[in-house]
């Protein structure tokens, strides 16, 4: 079977093409001429140049294909411009879904993200059903993955049988561009003193890739599911990351009411900094809620794994360690 993986050159992508080698698939890549293939060395893939904003490059790369994965996607929305978040993460996926629907490719899985999903009310778990939210909607990245899988629910009603998954905060081995492993670098490197009051759901990224081939083997069509994991204080977080990393725990938590002023602080910061940030100002703002998710649909329907963010936190860690990130 040939599969096609869009953004196989970043973390869940890499570690995606990585599992269908492993499984005997034939995979094909698509990448931009410019892209980091550290994920990829030694894999034996096919490697189509090109990028998801040129159609034409696109339909090279499905053609033939039994499966496409579409992974590619800005994930360090807080490195780029919002303007450029949007044309990537839903021109993009348009783009994707059109040449998918031109070469009749039996089955796409398109990955999203829980913010797409939304911030639960207080004291619940957000759903595949949870209404999208006011907040949400002010946040370039969540908002851009929302109407990313308008575009895919819109191939489905032409024809093509997609299905989305949803994965939490995803940790783990091969994040070589720090997208969620950061804090797991910053706390080995020195001790963080203080934690936001939120919380956030922890993925393990190899129980999400697992939850990509089970969806693309039994997900239904049009439907979503979250791959989730450990629902997790920012405070038990940083616990468990000191412990691996064999540092203090912080101490302290961050007010609800000081986050607004921090989170200028930081915006203001990045602008004269003039370096790419490593966080911004909505990450802060956003830092005051429980971003808790209920992943039972995957578990249910597709037999999704539930791994605990200790051992994935640990993972991580001796790959940074290793691959010289903690120097």
């Amino acid at each position: 079977m040939t599969v096609l993986v869009t953004g196989a050159s970043g973390f869940i992508g890499s570690r995606l093409a990585a599992a269908l080698v492993e499984r005997g698939e034939t995979v094909r890549v698509l990448r931009r001429a410019g892209s980091r293939l550290d994920g990829l060395a030694g894999l034996p893939v096919e490697h189509a140049v090109g990028d998801i904003l040129d159609p034409a490059s696109l339909e090279r790369a499905v053609a033939g294909c039994d499966v496409v994965y579409h992974v590619a996607a800005i994930a360090s929305y807080w490195r780029e411009a919002p303007e450029l978040v949007y044309t990537v993460n839903v021109d993009g996926t348009r783009n994707v879904m059109a040449a998918c629907l031109k070469a009749s490719v039996p089955r796409v899985v398109h990955t999203s993200s829980v913010a797409a999903i939304g911030i639960p009310p207080p004291g619940t778990l957000s759903t595949e059903e949870t209404p999208f939210d006011a907040v949400s909607a002010t946040f370039p990245y969540a908002d851009s993955k929302r109407l990313a899988e308008e575009e895919v629910y819109r191939a489905v009603e032409r024809g093509l049988s997609a299905v989305i998954v949803n994965p939490g905060v995803v940790i783990g081995a091969g994040d070589h561009n720090l997208i969620s492993g950061s804090i797991i670098v910053q706390m080995a490197r020195r001790p963080i003193p203080v934690v936001p009051p939120g919380g956030a759901c922890m993925a393990d990224v190899d129980a999400v890739v697992e939850g990509h081939l089970l969806a693309a083997r039994g997900g239904r069509t049009g439907e979503r599911y979250i791959l989730g994991g450990e629902n997790l204080t920012y405070r038990e977080i940083a616990d468990i990351v000191a412990q691996v990393v064999g540092r203090s725990a912080p101490r302290w938590a961050i007010p609800d009411w000081m986050l607004g002023p921090a989170s200028g602080a930081v915006d203001v910061f990045n602008r004269i900094a003039g370096r790419p940030p490593a966080f911004n100002g909505q990450q802060v703002r956003l830092s005051r809620y429980d971003l808790f998710f209920d992943s039972s649909k995957a578990v249910r329907e597709l037999g999704y794994p539930i791994l605990p963010f200790a051992a994935a936190a640990e993972k991580a860690y001796r790959w940074y360690r290793e691959h010289g990130f903690l120097a």
